[in-house]
């Protein structure tokens, strides 16, 4: 097996948002930003953004994967320009403060209704049951437990410090 498709989940997510050369089977390179990287196949999407506002992608199947050089650190900018290419227009990206406020917000509104909640990096953890992630919506709320799910949810939009 490939030491690409050995590689960890975590240890990919380095390569997510920086520019890559990627050499696969019958050596050929592809080069362009990392979208993502598949967890189950090893697939890494390269994206080539271009003047007019679209994107040339590149899907590289994980099987063909030889060697990804590492070219250049894309930072927060390539993160958002990135993201910003698959979002529906319309859509707007939400600076990293406002994360930070709608999350303590969030927070501060669910310990108000005394549901304890905890932080696990970006996201909130409810009871250890259920997540929410940024930009911490209804629609953001995970859990395998359809009644807490459901409860949360609508504590959620009911919360009068957050819009949308």
């Amino acid at each position: 097996m490939n030491p690409w498709r050995q590689k960890m989940p975590l240890e990919w997510q380095r390569y997510v948002n920086n520019e890559v050369k990627v050499v696969a089977d019958e050596k050929r390179q592809y080069q362009g930003w990392v979208y993502t990287v598949d967890p189950v196949s090893a697939s890494i999407v390269l994206v080539n953004p271009q003047e007019d506002g679209r994107a040339h992608v590149t899907v590289v199947m994980g099987h063909a994967v030889e060697k990804v050089e590492l070219l250049q650190d894309g930072g927060e900018e390539i993160a958002q320009r990135l993201s910003s290419l698959f979002s529906p227009d319309g859509v707007q990206t939400v600076s990293r403060e406002e994360l930070q406020s709608k999350k303590g917000c969030l927070r501060a509104w669910l310990e108000k209704n005394r549901i304890p909640v905890t932080e696990e990096g970006e996201a909130l953890c409810v009871a250890g049951v259920l997540r929410i992630n940024p930009p911490y919506g209804s629609a953001d709320c995970i859990s395998s437990n359809e009644i807490i799910l459901s409860r949360v949810q609508s504590l959620v939009e009911s919360n009068p410090g957050i819009q949308g």
